[in-house]
């Protein structure tokens, strides 16, 4: 194969290439539809309407936690309300927040400041990182408060609990990092050679 050949058959993979990603890159996000992809919070409707629609359906707060979604009231320059994902607890007045259609309409921002100026220390007037100043700006936007998924964080099994069932005479138990008044509670008495070795704890 000529060079002239190998060069335009490579030209015409990379134009398909192109054709099959750009659809996914150019999609355009509103910020609902984005927040509830991630949150699993399952309300539909504008921004400024999921406060009101979370009552009685998602339990509601003025305190961030992680995956919660934070409303932003409506304004005569936000219209619509706003909302946006808690990805990470900074510190009780400043989180780290995951939304769409702010900086760059359509656009996603990841993991990018908002800190609350409330008065009251209640998160009801924040400021949020925006892109073309490279920061968090003068503007402040009040907000309803956070709604919370409800999502069980995922539990390790070392965190649980340890949970001994009723011993029986024969079983052997290996016990570490127990208190010994801890181990004698746990188990019933009248077991012969489980109690010498209860006892041997002691």
């Amino acid at each position: 194969m000529s060079f002239g050949g190998f060069a335009a058959r490579f030209a015409l993979m990379v134009l398909c290439a192109l054709t099959m990603v750009a659809p996914a890159q150019a999609r355009f996000w509103q910020c609902a539809p984005y927040a509830r992809e991630i949150s699993g919070v399952e309300i539909f409707g504008n921004a400024h309407t999921w406060w009101n629609q979370a009552a009685g359906k998602y339990e509601r707060g003025h305190a961030p936690k992680e995956g919660s979604v934070l409303s932003f009231a409506a304004t005569s320059r936000m219209r619509l309300g706003h909302v946006a994902m808690v990805s990470k607890i900074v510190s009780a007045r400043e989180v780290l927040l995951t939304h769409a259609n702010w900086s760059r309409r359509g656009g996603i921002e990841r993991d990018v400041r908002a800190v609350d100026v409330s008065a009251a220390g209640d998160w009801s007037q924040v400021k949020v990182w925006f892109g073309p100043l490279g920061g968090l700006g003068t503007s402040s936007y009040p907000t309803n408060g956070f709604i919370y998924s409800g999502h069980a964080p995922q539990v390790s099994p070392f965190d649980a609990p340890l949970v001994i069932a009723k011993a029986q005479p024969t079983t052997t138990v290996v016990v570490a990092s127990v208190a010994p008044v801890q181990v004698a509670r746990a188990f019933p008495t009248g077991h012969g050679a489980l109690d010498r070795e209860v006892a041997a704890l002691k």
